[in-house]
């Protein structure tokens, strides 16, 4: 691969992070563009009350009546000082509005990602050394079903089964209240993150599995038997590191996902995160608030990927041999 060539892996991660600044200053271009279609936000604040002098005063106010090519390049340049701008439905800053809410919903995503990975590792790598047995049989299909059900599907599934109809264990919802911290409620927090795990788990397994089975049936696994080599040293140190390659990219598109997945779960179990700030946003009009939350998601994406791409570098012997 030619883009392993030249600088070794800080070469890479320059270029890849080089391409991360190109990939968001894209992605802000299209989110600028996007949020004009909600409408004229001092119409939507004024509603009835939106006389034409009331209407040119609040645009000027929100510095809206200059071209749309000099507010991008304004809401850009506070993008790169952190400022977010100020939320036109409460008239705070945008990171006064999102903090308690991104702590919310970070809870949330590394709970199901601490939870996730590694039962789904080990599921599709014992699948693999099982293969065509009952247990990968049972496994494989079970994490098929798992994974065609969308996640509201699967949230109101667990609804029904552990707070309404069959059992009685945990809320039904999860308002964790302003001004407090949800690992204080954390019977709160076992419907939503059960629900991302079972919406990250299926795809990550079956990636195992095949990645698990590949290698397996490799020549250098085939060799180190030949050596004779204990069984499990040959998987810990030959098939695993090989295997779990390629995982990592899949792991990272989920990890990703589950930073613009919440909004789905939020919105079921109305907990209070940056998917219920989201739709309030839209709903409101609030455009720097749909911008700065669109824009966190795409970072997440890149970052997520960058360190997916290093990780798979630095545990997959055949790839470091190329630097």
């Amino acid at each position: 691969m030619k883009w392993f060539r030249g600088g070794g892996i800080a070469g890479f991660i320059i270029r890849r992070v080089l391409l991360g600044v190109l990939v968001l200053f894209l992605v802000s271009a299209i989110v600028f563009l996007s949020t004009q279609a909600l409408g004229d936000p001092a119409r939507a604040i004024l509603g009835r009350d939106a006389t034409p002098d009331r209407l040119a005063a609040l645009q000027k106010q929100l510095n809206l009546d200059s071209s749309k090519l000099a507010q991008y390049f304004q809401w850009l340049g506070g993008l790169l000082h952190l400022d977010l701008g100020t939320s036109l439905a409460s008239s705070q800053p945008v990171t006064e509005v999102l903090g308690d809410r991104l702590v919310n919903s970070a809870v949330l995503v590394v709970l199901a990602a601490v939870i996730s990975v590694p039962i789904s590792i080990a599921i599709g790598s014992y699948a693999a050394l099982r293969r065509e047995k009952i247990f990968d049989t049972v496994s494989s299909n079970l994490m098929l079903v798992l994974a065609a059900l969308p996640e509201f599907v699967v949230a109101l599934l667990l609804v029904i089964l552990l707070s309404f109809n069959v059992f009685h264990v945990f809320p039904p919802t999860s308002p964790v209240p302003v001004g407090t911290k949800p690992w204080d409620y954390p019977d709160e927090l076992v419907l939503p993150v059960t629900t991302l795990v079972i919406a990250v788990a299926p795809y990550v397994s079956r990636i195992m599995r095949a990645s698990m089975i590949e290698v397996l049936e490799s020549d250098y696994v085939e060799m180190a038997r030949l050596k004779g080599l204990p069984e499990r040293t040959v998987l810990v140190r030959h098939a695993l590191p090989n295997a779990i390659g390629p995982v990592f990219q899949v792991i990272a598109i989920n990890l990703a996902y589950l930073a613009g997945g919440v909004v789905v779960i939020e919105a079921v179990f109305n907990y209070p995160g940056i998917g219920l700030a989201l739709v309030d946003a839209v709903t409101n009009h609030d455009i720097p608030v749909v911008q700065a939350l669109a824009m966190l998601i795409a970072a997440v994406y890149v970052v997520l990927n960058l360190l997916a791409d290093v990780a798979t570098i630095l545990v997959t012997p055949r790839l470091r041999t190329r630097l």
